[in-house]
């Protein structure tokens, strides 16, 4: 699956409002600032905070 260009570009982080970064091969929205994955579950995307990873020091 990949997402819509157009609706990365008005998604933003819900902990900064920052960009966030598709990853594709996890199936993740990326927060480079906060260090968050949020899934993306059947398609749609999952922007809880309390449903996000946190990313290991070497992951981005």
């Amino acid at each position: 699956m990949n997402i819509d260009k157009n609706l990365l570009e008005i998604l933003a982080c819900p902990v900064c409002k920052g960009e966030l970064l598709y990853d594709s091969h996890n199936q993740e929205l990326i927060c480079k600032f906060d260090r968050l994955a949020y899934p993306i579950v059947d398609e749609i995307p999952i922007m809880l905070e309390s449903r996000a990873r946190r990313l290991g020091g070497d992951e981005i």
